[in-house]
C-alpha cells in the first residue's frame, strides 16, 4: 500500500520530546511533500536527531501528531517499515561481511528491492564488491550505508549527515546519486551541516533551533526579502560607508553620478551561510554553537 500522491509524505504538528528537564523538541511543526528533498539545518542540540528518530519510529514522542507515509511511526508495522529507507550517521555492525554480501542480504528484507548489483554500481562500490566492510575507508563506508538504505526501493529516505568523511569529489558524486533518486520519485529528508549540500540538493530548507522551526523556505529565499538585501560598500571622506538595499544598481548609479571614482566599491549579496547564521543569532543561539553549526 502506498500513500496517495496528494498526501504529504511527512506531517508533524506540535511535536514535543523531553529528556528530564531538557526540552529536546518543543512544539515543532513540519511538512514534507511527496517527491521533495527537504534539508534540516540547525546547531548541535537543536532537536534535529530526536525529531528524525521519532519520524523513523525509533523513538517515542511525548506529545504531538506525527504521520509518515500516512501512518503513525509509533504504531506502524513491518509493511510501513519496508517503505522507508534510513541512512544513519554510522554503523559498525556486520563488519566482516563484504559489500556484495551486505547489499544482497539487506535486499532480502524487502518485498520489491532494487537489483543489488545496480545499487552497488550506483554508489560507486563496484571495485569494492568483495571487500569487507571493516576494510573500507570512511567515505566508502558511507556509500555502503547509502546502498543499504536505498536497496529496498523506499518511498521515503532519511539521510542523516550522509557525506561526513567524503572528499569533495566523492561528495559531488553522491549529490548526483541523491538527485537521481529524486528523479525516480523518492522523497528525501536530509540532515546536514554542509550548507553547500543543502543549497545544491534541497527544494526547501528547514532551520531548527531550540527544538522548534525558526525559518523555512527554498534555499534562495530563506529568511525573506530583508535577509536577502544586498550591501553596497564604498570609501568616501576617509570613511567606509555601507548601505543595505533591494536595489544595489540604483545605489551604485547614484554614487557614480556624484563621484568621478567610487573608491573601494563592493556589492555583496548574502550567502545561505550568512542568512543561516543570522537566523540562529535571532533565535539566541550562542555564538560558539552558531559557528559549530556550519562546515
Amino acid at each position: 500500500m502506498t500513500t496517495h500522491p496528494s498526501t504529504p509524505a511527512i506531517e508533524v504538528t506540535g511535536l514535543r520530546k523531553r529528556y528530564g528537564d531538557k526540552r529536546a523538541v518543543d512544539g515543532l511543526d513540519l511538512q514534507v511533500d511527496r517527491g521533495e528533498i527537504v534539508a534540516i539545518l540547525g546547531p548541535n542540540g537543536a532537536g534535529k536527531t530526536t525529531t528524525v528518530e521519532i519520524l523513523e519510529g525509533y523513538r517515542r514522542r511525548d506529545d504531538g501528531v506525527v504521520r509518515v507515509l500516512g501512518d503513525d511511526p509509533a504504531t506502524a508495522g513491518r509493511a510501513w517499515r519496508s517503505r522507508i529507507g534510513v541512512v544513519l550517521q554510522g554503523t559498525d555492525d556486520l563488519a566482516e561481511a563484504s559489500v556484495g554480501e551486505l547489499v544482497r542480504h539487506f535486499a532480502r528484507f524487502f518485498p520489491s528491492p532494487r537489483d543489488a548489483d545496480e545499487v552497488i554500481d550506483a554508489v560507486g562500490l563496484r571495485e569494492k564488491v568483495r571487500t569487507r566492510a571493516r576494510q573500507l575507508s570512511g567515505g566508502q563506508r558511507r556509500r555502503l550505508d547509502v546502498a543499504l538504505g536505498i536497496v529496498g526501493r523506499p518511498e521515503l529516505l532519511f539521510l542523516d549527515e550522509p557525506t561526513t568523511g567524503f572528499d569533495p569529489q566523492a561528495r559531488r558524486s553522491f549529490w548526483d546519486l541523491v538527485e537521481s533518486l529524486r528523479s525516480d520519485g523518492t522523497t528525501i529528508l536530509l540532515t546536514t551541516h554542509y550548507l553547500e549540500e543543502a543549497e545544491r540538493l534541497a527544494d526547501r530548507v528547514v532551520v531548527v533551533a531550540g527544538g522548534t522551526v525558526v525559518a523555512q523556505g527554498p534555499p534562495d529565499q530563506l529568511g525573506g526579502r530583508t535577509a536577502r538585501r544586498a550591501v553596497v560598500r564604498w570609501d568616501e571622506d576617509g570613511r567606509t560607508h555601507e548601505v543595505r538595499t533591494d536595489a544595489p544598481t540604483h545605489v551604485v548609479a547614484g554614487l557614480a553620478a556624484r563621484l568621478d571614482e567610487i573608491p573601494g566599491l563592493q556589492v555583496l549579496r548574502p550567502t545561505l551561510e550568512d542568512v543561516y547564521l543570522g537566523l540562529l543569532q535571532d533565535a539566541h543561539v550562542p555564538a560558539t554553537e552558531r559557528q559549530e553549526a556550519v562546515r
